[in-house]
């Protein structure tokens, strides 16, 4: 494991959490969008994370080495929730059907909120496990310069 791994896979995970952090902002914002591309009402989007691979050959070398092969976490990709829509009873609405109701997102917005602390709370780890692995960097080459 080289020096600034630690650093590199903190990195990317702060990428990857900043991205979720977009991703909860804007299903809160399009809470009571009842028309969104499509004609449909919004639906709730969700990142997915995956390990970041590196590359065949750097890995073989890796396994040959026996070193630590982690680099750290991508977002593959955002997928819609497929929870069906709420339906709320409004005849007078612009978007509602012959029988009154309205299609609402299937965003709730208490979920959002949880779902918003939790990638808070994994993006200030990450800032914390980067600052500890810079202030050992830092020790280090204060025991060099002694």
């Amino acid at each position: 494991m080289g020096m600034f791994d630690s650093i590199n896979i903190s990195a990317s995970a702060l990428t990857a959490e900043k991205t979720r952090i977009d991703i909860i902002s804007k299903n809160m914002a399009n809470v009571n969008t009842t028309r969104a591309t499509g004609g449909m009402p919004y639906r709730r989007q969700m990142a997915v994370y995956q390990e970041n691979k590196s590359t065949p050959f750097s890995s073989y070398l890796e396994k040959q080495g026996k070193k630590f092969n982690g680099k750290g976490v991508v977002i593959s990709e955002i997928v819609e929730d497929a929870t069906p829509f709420k339906l709320v009873y409004e005849p007078g609405h612009p978007d509602a059907d012959e029988d009154g109701y309205v299609k609402l997102p299937n965003v709730e917005i208490v979920k959002e909120m949880v779902d918003m602390i939790d990638a808070q709370r994994a993006y200030e780890a990450n800032i914390t496990a980067m600052n500890s692995t810079k202030s050992m960097l830092m020790k280090a080459l204060d025991i060099g310069r002694r």
